[in-house]
């Protein structure tokens, strides 16, 4: 019997907006604007959640979430990724990996990555040695490169510890 091993693909952007608390990774990043949506507008958990539910073939986050309940007006992100991960954990996977890219010009993400991928450790129960977080700008092109938004994309491994052996293990 082979290996019940997932992978999912996650993508999410926001556009900045004033008076908003820029939010990444479950972190409070210090910037003068946040990003516009229902939620919080954590990007970043935002991209994992539909990654690892896609892994899962669950749907997406705007199906279990949508916008248009006010139940999720304004919630953090962190629980709205907990509950991803109780989805999965029902289904009966675990989570293997996360790598995710954060797509910014401004403000510069890397000194946060490492607090960002503790927070996340903590909610899908994993090192945070697997979890990978990287950051890059867009160089100036499209609307990121314009300072408008943030975009993040997301992978993430889940799998089934059903008792097979892997060749390597024989």
């Amino acid at each position: 019997m082979k290996p019940d091993l997932r992978i999912g693909i996650g993508y999410d952007s926001h556009r900045f907006a004033r008076n908003r608390t820029l939010v990444m990774g479950g972190v409070i990043i210090p910037y003068e604007m946040g990003l516009e949506g229902h939620s919080d507008a954590d990007v970043l958990l935002h991209a994992i959640a539909d990654a690892l539910l896609g892994a899962a073939a669950l749907g997406d986050i705007g199906q279990h979430f949508p916008d248009s309940d006010d139940e999720y007006k304004d919630m953090k992100s962190t629980i709205l990724l907990a509950r991803v991960f109780e989805m999965i954990v029902k289904e009966g996977y675990q989570v293997g990996n996360i790598d995710a890219v954060i797509i910014a010009e401004n403000p510069k993400m890397k000194p946060h990555i490492p607090i960002m991928q503790g927070k996340i450790s903590k909610i899908v129960l994993i090192p945070e040695k697997d979890i990978s977080i990287k950051a890059t700008t867009n160089e100036q092109m499209g609307f990121v490169g314009r300072n408008e938004g943030i975009a993040v994309t997301a992978a993430a491994l889940i799998y089934k510890d059903n008792g097979t052996v892997a060749a390597t293990d024989k």
